[in-house]
């Protein structure tokens, strides 16, 4: 079989970029993925953090923990994170925050840090039940109520997931269709 766009199956029917994929050519099909232009910060060392990070990489985002507890930072650090001080590093309009845990102190300050930085993609975990806690503590800190709008909650896809790993894939599933113009769910 041919690693091209337009190769043969055996029985003689092209195979589109999809298949090619499918089939373990991905670099034939898509290229590699620009890391540069495909960042996610994931803000607090959670479990679900650490399987974000982890999936992110693997679908080929440059993954990072911002942690503003040095003894958590270190924790993270510990199981292989790649830690950021801010997003500072980071292009306007590059990176998705994944702010995952709402009952943090730090909670409002790295919102408001995420707005402030025009980051891509800004949501926080959370039960869409309550009142996010997001709302008062941006409101606290005087971010206008259009800014504070911005701040996606609930994220990711609506998949029923409950343990860290299914909602980090949840919510990492989420991103890419919101990356690539897709609605979610099974409409193709």
């Amino acid at each position: 079989m041919a690693s091209s766009h337009n190769h043969e199956h055996d029985d003689g029917q092209l195979a589109d970029p999809s298949c090619d994929v499918a089939h373990g050519h991905e670099a034939a099909a898509t290229g590699p993925a620009p890391v540069q232009d495909k960042v996610l910060v994931a803000v607090f060392a959670t479990h679900v953090a650490r399987y974000l990070l982890q999936y992110a990489a693997d679908a080929g985002y440059h993954a990072v923990l911002i942690e503003p507890d040095p003894a958590r930072a270190e924790a993270a650090r510990a199981f292989g994170a790649e830690l950021a001080d801010s997003l500072d590093a980071f292009a306007p309009g590059v990176a998705d925050v994944v702010v995952t845990d709402h009952h943090r102190d730090e909670l409002g300050v790295q919102l408001r840090d995420a707005l402030n930085a025009k980051a891509r993609w800004v949501g926080i975990m959370g039960n869409p039940r309550h009142e996010g806690p997001h709302l008062k503590a941006l409101a606290d800190l005087g971010v206008p109520a259009a800014e504070i709008s911005q701040v996606h909650r609930p994220i990711g896809l609506n998949i029923g997931s409950r343990r860290p790993a299914e909602i980090a894939v949840a919510t990492l599933a989420g991103l890419i269709a919101d990356r690539n113009g897709k609605p979610g769910g099974f409409a193709f």
